[in-house]
Order: structure tokens, then sequence, then C-alpha cells
């Protein structure tokens, strides 16, 4: 058996059991050629051991470091070759094995660790002398045809790769690698603590004075309780609520402040926040949209559009542009209109549900919260295409108006069947939202619910039960106190639009609200329950004024009843 350890190619066992040389086969003579043609491009290093292996007895290697040095004179003798070297089996063709296949295999498990420890040890043997050489040679002789082939195939193939000078060409690539890294200098990176800067800091935060002495500590006092600002401040919002009446007492009815916009029943109003000119849209029973300017003298100042076919239940002016007039209908569409070319786009429909009322929830009002009669919400952004919604949520429950919280815009509250209730915004699922707040204690329907206008710290409500409710929602818990409860005729029967008792934009505490009483007016309560004012006129106002709307910064207030007239309470 014969062990090699090379990654040469090996003649196939075939053709050397036909005892041929590689010059009598031509087949072989053409691989010989290739592989000279190509050993040029290709460098490879071989390492070749032969191991004779006959009758069971270890014979002597011939070391591949004698036969690589007697055709390379430039390698050095004593560098040691790799040790990881990978061993094959040659054919068994051995004339004096006459052992059958079955004592073959079970000497070859004996014989394979003998043999793989003396592969070693001859690998590791670097000094040879010239007895073990001649002994080598006089064993040479004795060895087989086939062997002695082998050999000479192995001693050709070692002249060849000799004469490539493989090992002078690693040598020189080595130096050449040496000196490159010799010459190459570390840069010295400076230190962490010389790069950061320090910190100045000023005298007073050293509590150093600028003579550089230091100050003395200061001395804590506990704060007394006598000097709590909170008197100053009752007494502050007295004096304001006190010249806030008196502001109201100076405004009144004009001949010249009533006028017909629309021409059936009023469902909405909307005032313009100009601090220059007044002017006042309306919306009635049948879609028809009213704008009057109180400016105008003649005849001209009123202009009606006709963009909505049921009632226009809700109306705001834009506050990022004050030239857009938004519009909602109970025909399932929400439209923008320019006042300044008479254009009005639609900016969200919905051919299945009515819709009831809607609001900003940005101070940009891009995007909008819709409500709908049947209880579902929506989310509408104006800025995306189409006149879809960005997101739907049923709150299970009749939704007649919803107000989003003047700070946290993530809020909003919803007036219901005989619920009223906050939602979160960020919370809203498909189906199955829940509140945040509830808000208990109606009886009957209701018919609105705002919070105050500055802080939301209250939630004004009006039911069917003759009961005008104030919340105190400034914690947002489980369950909102009551504050005040005012008790107030609110059965306007099935010809008038319901009261909406609504907030004065300017104040959080003052609101104002229909009255079913003679003479006809409207009036106007504090947060404590309080009547402010009654606003009324024997000889301009005969006629309930169910819808009412505060002029954002200016004392205007505004009017609308059944008929479709509008009447302008002002300094």
């Amino acid at each position: 058996m014969l062990i090699v350890c090379a990654l040469l190619i090996i003649f196939p066992p075939q053709t050397c059991a036909q005892e041929r040389t590689p010059k009598e086969n031509p087949s072989l003579r053409l691989l010989e050629r290739h592989l000279r043609s190509k050993a040029v491009l290709k460098q490879v290093r071989i390492h070749i051991t032969p191991v004779s292996i006959s009758n069971g007895e270890h014979k002597r290697h011939l070391s591949q470091k004698r036969l690589l040095e007697q055709f390379s004179g430039s390698e050095d003798p004593s560098r040691k070759e790799p040790a990881s070297k990978k061993a094959c089996d040659s054919p068994p063709g051995s004339q004096n094995s006459r052992e059958t296949s079955e004592e073959r295999s079970m000497a070859s498990s004996q014989q394979r660790a003998s043999d793989a420890a003396a592969v070693k040890s001859e690998l590791e043997d670097e000094d040879e002398d010239p007895e073990s050489v001649r002994k080598d040679e006089k064993e040479s002789a004795e060895l087989s045809a086939y062997e002695r082939k082998r050999l000479k195939n192995i001693t050709e193939n070692a002249e060849f790769f000799a004469s490539l000078k493989l090992f002078e060409s690693a040598a020189r690539l080595r130096e050449i690698a040496n000196k490159g890294q010799s010459r190459g200098t570390k840069r010295v990176k400076p230190s962490k603590a010389e790069t950061e800067t320090a910190c100045r800091r000023s005298m007073r935060l050293q509590r150093v004075d600028p003579t550089g002495l230091p100050l003395p500590e200061p001395q804590t006092q506990p704060e007394s309780v006598e000097e709590h600002v909170e008197p100053k401040k009752t007494e502050k919002t007295l004096c304001s609520l006190e010249s806030y009446e008196a502001s109201l007492h100076r405004m009144v009815l004009g001949g010249d402040s009533v006028a017909k916009v629309v021409r059936n029943r009023i469902y909405s109003i909307a005032v313009h926040p100009s601090e220059s000119r007044t002017l006042v849209a309306a919306g009635d029973k049948w879609g028809q949209v009213g704008l009057w300017d109180l400016d105008c003298t003649s005849a001209d100042g009123v202009h009606a559009f006709v963009i909505h076919s049921q009632p226009v239940s809700c109306m705001y002016f834009s506050p990022f542009n004050p030239a857009h007039l938004l519009s909602l209908s109970h025909d399932g569409t929400l439209r923008c209109g320019d006042v300044t070319r008479a254009v009005f786009d639609e900016v969200y429909r919905n051919d299945e549900y009515s819709l009831s009322s809607f609001d900003f929830l940005d101070n940009d009002a891009s995007t909008l919260m819709v409500g709908m009669w049947d209880g579902k919400v929506a989310v509408v952004d104006r800025r995306t295409p189409g006149c879809s919604s960005e997101l739907s949520a049923d709150l299970n429950s009749m939704t007649r108006t919803v107000h989003v919280h003047p700070l946290d815009r993530q809020y909003f509250v919803n007036a219901g069947a005989r619920n009223v209730d906050i939602y979160d915004v960020r919370h809203l699922k498909k189906s199955g939202s829940k509140p945040v707040v509830l808000l208990t204690g109606h009886t009957k329907s209701v018919a609105s619910a705002y919070f105050s206008p500055i802080t939301g710290n209250r939630v004004l409500t009006t039911c069917a039960d003759d009961t005008l409710r104030i919340f105190g929602t400034k914690c947002l818990s489980s369950l909102a106190p009551t504050l005040t409860t005012i008790r107030h005729n609110n059965n306007t029967g099935r010809w008038l639009t319901r009261f909406r008792a609504v907030w004065d934009p300017k104040r959080d505490d003052s609101f104002v609200v229909g009255s079913m009483s003679r003479p006809r007016q409207i009036q106007a309560f504090h947060a404590t329950g309080k009547l402010l004012h009654t606003f009324f006129s024997e000889d301009h106002l005969g006629s309930v004024c169910s819808i009412n709307a505060w002029h954002p910064t200016r004392y205007i207030l505004v009017g609308g009843n059944s008929s479709g007239r509008l009447h302008v309470f002002k300094e």
C-alpha cells in the first residue's frame, strides 16, 4: 500500500496497472503538455511524501525536501515544511501481496496507527545523514515495478515545480511585505483629555463675586401662607367679571342689524373673525348658506348659495385661513367655500350615513373630526386627495355634536342620546371604542356639549330635561363631577331648532343660550349659574333665537330664528 500526501494530479490506477510510462500513453502526453502551458499562470506549492509499505512492513519514505533540493539551489533547506499533509492510499498492485480481501481489510486497520506515527516522525526530521540516503536508494532498488514507476513520476513532477522557482518568488514577496510594514508609521492619537474643552461657567454659577471672593450660601425662607396671591386673583377675577357685565350691557340691537339671510329655519351660524369688518354666515334647513356683510349698507350685502340638499347643521370659519368657510350637512357632505371667489369644494362625502357636526383637530384646520347621526366618527385629512376619511370608529351611540379640547387636541367630547363622553382619538377603534371620561346625569336626549374655549376645564351641556349642566374636566378621570346645574326651559317643540348653549370665546366662565321667555330674549349666564345679562329688543326682536354665536374677539353676538333672520347685538 502507498500513502501519498500531495495536491498533485495522480495518474488513474488503471494506467499504472498497465505499466505504461507517460511517454507511451498519448493522452497522458497531452495532459502533461497542457499542465506545462498552464503552470506559468498559476503558482502552486506542492508537498509530496512517498511512503512504501510492503507485506505489512514499514519502509522508510523518500524525503520530498531531498527531491526539491536537487533542482532548487536557492531554497533555504532549513525551512520547515508544513505539518498538515493529506494521505491517500495507492491501489493494491504489489506482486508480493497475496492476501485475500478479508485479510487486507483486517491488516489495514492494525497498520494505520503505526503508519501515521512513522510518517509524522519522518516529516519532522529535517537533518538526514548520508547513510540513510544510501539506505533509501538501496531499498528503492528492491521496489516493485509499479513503485519504481510512481517514484519516477514524482521525481519528474518535483523537477518541473522546482524549475518554476516558486520558493524564490515567495521569499521575494515576503521581503517586500516586511519592508512595507517596517516603513509604515503609526499615527499618534491625541489623548482624550487634551481634545476635551473645559465647559465655561459663569461667576454666578460658581458662586463667586467679581473680585473672586466666594459668595455666602443663600438662606431658604419658608413660604408664608398669608402672602399667597389667590385673594388678589379672586379680586382681579371679580373686577374682570364686572367689566364684562358692563360690556354686555352696552351691546344693543339696531334696525340695521336685522336681516333675512336664508329662506328657511336656521340650523347653524358662524361669525368671521375679522377685526375691521362684520361678516356673518348662516345655514338653513334645505342646504342654503347665506353670507351677510353688515358693513355694506345696500341690499347687495346679503349673498345666498345653495350648496347642500339637507339641513346645514354645523359651520365654522377656518382658524388658519379665515377666507374659507366649512359647512356640514345631513346630506353626507362636508364642503369648504372660498368666500372671496364664491367657490365651494367638497372635502368629505359619506353616502351611507348622515353627518351631524364637525370640529378642527389641528390649529391649521388640516384635520377634522366628523360626527355622524348613527354614532360613528371619522377623521378627515384635507391634505390627502379624495373625499374619504383616514379613520372611522363606532361610538355605539347617537352623535349630535363633537367638540375638540382647546389645549389637548387629542380629546373630544361627544353628545349622544342620553350620554356625554370624552374620547381619545389615539385610542379609537373600528368597534368597541371606550371613553376616557363619562359625564353622567342626563335623563333625556342631549342637544350639545362643548369644552370651555380657553382651558377646557369645563364642559357645558344642553339637555331636553330642561337643565343646563357644567362638568369639571380639569382632571380627566373616569367620572367628571357636576359643578353647576341650571334649570332652563329647553322645550322648543318641533317647529323650532333645539337650543344649544355656547361659550363666549373670550372667556372661560360665561355662555349664552336661547330662551322661551317673553319678551323674546337671549340669556347670558356665568359658570356659577348667575344670570349676567338678558339681550332683548322690543322693537326688533320678536321671535325665539334658537341658535347663537359669538365673535371670537369683539363684543358681537348673533342670534338666528326659524324664519331665516339674523339679529346682531353689538356695542
